[in-house]
């Protein structure tokens, strides 16, 4: 199928950006890497009749550590958080994220701050995010304000952004030395939404008590999913096998999926559960925990 017809505005600087939306309001729809947005037009799913490229915003392409954040720029590519040596280091949630997204043609194009600003509720940066407590970056007519990842995502292919507003950034959290975490994905093939997918943060203290804990679900319901139950169980305690069972069990509980040609309803909850416990073993793996024989 072919896009409802739209006008065409190619962009110099995020100023421009902002004009045109200004002009055009509610009418008018960011185009950044567009491995979402051109799809969804295509399908008819998305009309707007304005499209405002942002592809040529060399000053929104970036990937740098500063003020204890990973910032990464509106025009930043998955492909470059994949292959950062600094972020596969120490990032590891990120790492295991941006590996997995789509296929490695749309990784070369697409964007994460665009993945957020599209809020698939089968998307992958959404609930990786969440974990790792992101924060994102908006700029507008009345200048910019940072929106925590929680606030941002409101419901299926609805964030908080306001009309007028372009969102520049998203800020991740610098990981200590003893926090690392994990990404776990089922998918029919390469390539595809997740069936349900899991995202995890663990931070430890010297005693080996977590401290902070972020569990996050893909998949499972109109958005991505925070499983704070699971993170409550966590925090303060010394990671075990039975300790990983029960805050898996809880994001079993609070999965909310779909029925559809990826399976059923009952399907999709208990694979949340199986890949929150193999995302929590993974990331204590990675902060050399041992764990004993898992179940």
């Amino acid at each position: 199928m072919f896009p409802a017809a739209f006008d065409y505005i190619r962009t110099h600087s995020a100023e421009e950006a902002l004009a045109a939306l200004a002009r055009h309001g509610s009418d008018a729809r960011i185009l950044a890497g567009g491995q979402s947005l051109i799809p969804a037009m295509r399908y008819r799913l998305a009309r707007p009749t304005v499209l405002v490229d942002i592809g040529p915003l060399k000053e929104l392409k970036y990937l740098r550590e500063d003020g204890g954040y990973l910032r990464v720029g509106a025009m930043t590519a998955d492909v470059t958080l994949e292959r950062d040596a600094n972020v596969r280091a120490r990032y590891s949630l990120l790492t295991d994220t941006g590996d997995v997204v789509a296929d490695p043609v749309v990784r070369c194009t697409g964007t994460v701050v665009g993945s957020l600003c599209h809020n698939d509720p089968s998307g992958d940066w959404g609930a990786a995010a969440l974990a790792a407590r992101a924060v994102v970056i908006v700029r507008g007519p009345e200048g910019e304000r940072e929106v925590p990842i929680d606030e941002w995502l409101v419901d299926s292919f609805q964030t908080d952004l306001r009309e007028g507003e372009m969102a520049t950034e998203v800020r991740f959290p610098t990981p200590g030395e003893r926090t690392h975490g994990a990404y776990q994905k089922i998918e029919r093939k390469v390539g595809d939404y997740a069936t349900a997918a899991a995202a995890v943060q663990l931070t430890l203290d010297e005693q080996g008590r977590v401290t902070h804990a972020g569990v996050a679900l893909t998949a499972a319901g109109p958005r991505p999913v925070r499983v704070e139950a699971a993170e409550r169980i966590l925090v303060g305690q010394t990671l075990t096998e039975a300790l990983i069972q029960a805050a898996a069990e809880e994001a079993r509980l609070a999965s909310d999926p779909f029925a559809d040609t990826r399976g059923s309803a009952e399907y999709k909850k208990d694979m949340a559960r199986v890949l929150v416990a193999r995302g929590l073993r993974r990331a204590a793996g990675r902060l050399n925990v041992t764990l004993g024989a898992t179940a």
